[in-house]
Order: structure tokens, then sequence, then C-alpha cells
């Protein structure tokens, strides 16, 4: 499948912060370029709250994720609040702008992607794994899932995964706790005149063949807010995406865009395929999951939101069929308290390693 168009959008469109954003480009990504001989290359900035860099692309793949704080990646038709409990997979070509939230590590990883196939396991995988397939965030910002001809979902992988549809649209993904301990350990070293040595070498293939086996292993999580092209509804979002619980009513959010509420609505349809109470239920699950990366109390956060504890939790459950705790990452699953994963992943370690 041919790489898609790159696609070209205005700056963050959220509302300017209290601070002067500051604008930053992208950090030379041509002395990290992944090969087939090193297919995961690391990339690691510091970067302080309300820095912006510019909107770019790359012909690779590449996922973004801060370790230590909360970013927000803007694309053409939508924009993801990624907490350190979350990740974003970008497929190659997709023109995206990133914004740090708070002062925060962004740390990106690029992965070589073979012609016609897309996904981390494109190479191929030491555990004969296959990608998941399914609900997934697409890469205008829209909640997706594979399909087959006859209109059915459908797993649409191959033996490893990476002709899924899927790892073709953007993907928020949760991070494992091995996940974001070999993000941090992945070498960050740009190319230059001495190559790496045989022995840093062989460990970065390693750590790389246990990220991209981690990555195929996790969850997509619907954590996109989806940005319309109409000037009067895009007003009307921005507004919203700044302050969601300023108004109750679409017709009082609608007063200042110059159109009925009854435009408005149709708008929404028309243009997000959704209604505006479901749009902006996404903001502010996307808001929830900002201040939960500050350890903001559960209850302080509904009552921040305009719920109650059992409301919010309702709508969280509703909304993303999991319960509050774990999809704003203030608890671990009990697999995890039971130390599960942490089992499999030793064997996971020893079957590519072996």
């Amino acid at each position: 499948m041919p790489t898609p168009a790159p696609q070209h959008f205005a700056p963050d469109v959220m509302p300017p912060a209290r601070r002067e954003r500051a604008y930053v480009g992208s950090l030379t990504p041509e002395l990290f370029v992944p090969t087939a001989a090193r297919p995961v290359r690391a990339k690691l900035r510091m970067l302080a709250a309300d820095t912006q860099v510019m909107p770019h692309s790359h012909p690779w793949a590449q996922v973004a994720i801060s370790t230590t704080g909360v970013i927000r990646l803007t694309v053409s038709n939508g924009t993801f609040i990624v907490p350190p409990s979350r990740a974003l997979w970008i497929p190659p070509g997709v023109e995206h702008a990133v914004t740090m939230v708070e002062d925060a590590d962004l740390r990106t990883l690029y992965f070589h992607q073979p012609p016609g196939r897309c996904g981390p396991q494109a190479l191929g995988t030491a555990t004969g794994h296959e990608d998941k397939a399914g609900t997934a965030t697409g890469h205008d910002g829209r909640a997706s899932t594979a399909t087959g001809h006859d209109g059915k979902a459908s797993a649409a992988t191959g033996h490893d995964g990476a002709g899924s549809d899927a790892w073709r649209q953007c993907r928020v993904l949760e991070v494992s706790d091995l996940l974001r301990a070999l993000v941090r350990e992945m070498p960050t070293e740009p190319d230059g005149d001495t190559p790496p040595a045989a022995a840093a070498l062989l460990r970065e293939q390693h750590l790389s063949a246990l990220v991209r086996d981690e990555l195929a292993r996790a969850a997509a999580v619907k954590l996109g807010v989806d940005l319309p092209h109409d000037k009067r509804l895009r007003h009307l979002c921005e507004s919203v995406l700044a302050d969601p619980t300023r108004h109750d009513t679409l017709a009082a959010w609608a007063h200042d865009t110059g159109a009925s509420p009854r435009t408005v609505a149709r708008l929404f349809r028309s243009e997000l395929g959704s209604t505006f109470t479901q749009w902006r239920q996404q903001v502010i699950l996307a808001k929830a999951v900002s201040l939960a990366a500050g350890r903001m109390p559960m209850g302080q956060i509904a009552a921040e939101l305009g719920y109650s504890p059992s409301a919010f939790s309702a709508m969280v459950r509703k909304s993303v069929g999991q319960p509050p705790g774990r999809f704003l990452g203030q608890q671990e699953s009990n697999a995890s308290a039971s130390g599960r994963p942490a089992e499999a992943s030793l064997q996971r370690i020893h079957v590519i390693q072996r």
C-alpha cells in the first residue's frame, strides 16, 4: 500500500496558553534514520511547557511518548492528549505537530517500514505473535475499525500483523511498565563519523525487538478528538477544547459562531459523524487524562469536569469500557499487581534472545 500523502494543517489548534508559546523545528531527523539493520531509532528532547514542535512528517513510522509529562499531538483533523501511560503511533507520511502541555521529555522512536508493510512488526516477529487489529484512532483523529469488503469488522493482519489497516492510522496505545523501561534504555546518540561498537549495536537490536513486540501487544485506546474543516464549527470546537465546562447547552456554545444551534448540530453530523454531546464527551475524556497525569484525585477530576463521582465513573465506563482508574492510568490491573506481566515479559525476552 502506498505511503499516504502528507496532511497539511495549521500549527496547533488549541487556544494560546497563559505563557508565551515557543516554537521549535524537528530535531535533525536525518541523523536518526531507521534502516533494516537498525529498525528502531530513538531520539530524546527535554522541552518546557507550551513549547511546540512545528508541523512536520517523516517517510518512516514513529511513536511519540513522554515518560515524565503530558504531550499533545495534532494532525490535520484531530488532536490527541498523550500522558506517560500512553503512546501515539504515527504512520509514515502523516504530518503532525507536538505541543508540551507541561515540562516533559519528548521521546521519539523511528521505525523502519519495508515497502507495502506497516506496523511495529513489519520486519517479522521473533515470537510469532500476531498484531492486534480492531478499533483504533485514524490518522485524521477519528476512531475506525478495519473492515473487509463485506463491511464486517475483520482482523486484517498477515502472519506477522504487518498488513493490518489499524497500523496505517494513528493509534493511541497503552504503555506497559516494560515498554516504558525499554524506551528509556534505547540509545539516543545520532549518526556520526564513528559507527557504534558491535556490542552497542547488539544491545540496541535486543531492545528494539522487545520494543516492537510490546507495541504489537499494546491495547489501542480511543483517545482522539476530531476537528472539523468548517470555520464556524472549528471556532466552536476550539472554544470547547479550551474550556469544556464553560457552557451546558449547544445553544450557548453556538451563540458566538453566527450559526443557529440547528445548523451547528447538522455540521457536527456531516463533518464529524457524531452529535455535539458525543464529541464533547471525547473532549472531557481527553481533559480527564491530562488532569490525571498530574496525580489529581479522581473525585476532584470529576468535580473539575462538572460530574459527580458516580456519574463520571458511569460515563467513562460507557465510553471506553474501562473503569476510570484504569483508563486514566491511576491504578494497575490485577494482572500487573500479581506480577504476571513481568513473568510474561521475561518469557518473551528468553524467546527473542534464544
